[in-house]
């Protein structure tokens, strides 16, 4: 008979991300976020590959990203909107945890499972930052698409890819639940 942890179920079943526009000072000290690192490595990993690392952003990081933002969106062509949003991400936070898919060569492990289990780094380190009482949100936008940016603002190889910012701070406000998907619409049963 299963032991189910009943607070982790609720705490799945309500979880809730916290919009980084709304994430202020105080963020977790290398202390407080060290835990919510080791969380977010135990995620599935077949062959035992690491197909991802973790760079950690402070504030001095952030606004070097920031200012990567206009050139390379006026080089791609990037509206003034789409820039300024993208900036925003990172001249507005404090804290950011850049995860980096890094494909390793593998008979067995196609390269869409190591995607996905840096996929899994994502949502681990969002839910262990949100359990852990910080207010998080996992962002991407152009800019993690752009393998000029990555290489430039962040230092990745040519074989390496952001898979997402996961941002990491005090909420200063919750906003309301979004609707959630309905399970009998996309849940098909075949049990027999």
């Amino acid at each position: 008979m299963p032991d189910p942890n009943l607070p982790v179920l609720e705490f799945l079943a309500t979880r809730r991300s916290r919009p980084s526009k709304t994430l202020g000072l105080p963020v977790p000290d290398a202390d407080a976020l060290g835990p919510i690192l080791r969380i977010g490595l135990r995620v599935p990993d077949h062959k035992k590959l690491e197909p991802w690392r973790l760079i950690v952003l402070g504030r001095d990081a952030l606004g070097q990203l920031a200012d990567l933002v206009a050139p390379r969106g006026a080089a791609l062509g990037r509206d003034a909107a789409a820039i300024d949003k993208q900036r925003r991400q990172f001249a507005d936070a404090h804290l950011a945890v850049a995860v980096i898919g890094c494909p390793k060569p593998s008979d067995g492990v196609p390269p869409v499972e190591q995607a996905l289990s840096a996929g899994a780094v994502c949502q681990n380190l969002l839910s262990a930052a949100l359990a852990a009482g910080w207010g998080a949100q996992w962002l991407s936008g152009w800019v993690s698409h752009d393998p000029t940016f990555a290489r430039e603002g962040l230092g990745l190889a040519e074989d390496e890819w952001i898979a997402g910012f996961i941002h990491i701070g005090t909420a200063s406000s919750v906003p309301p639940d979004r609707p959630r998907p309905d399970p009998a619409a996309r849940i098909e049963w075949r049990l027999e």
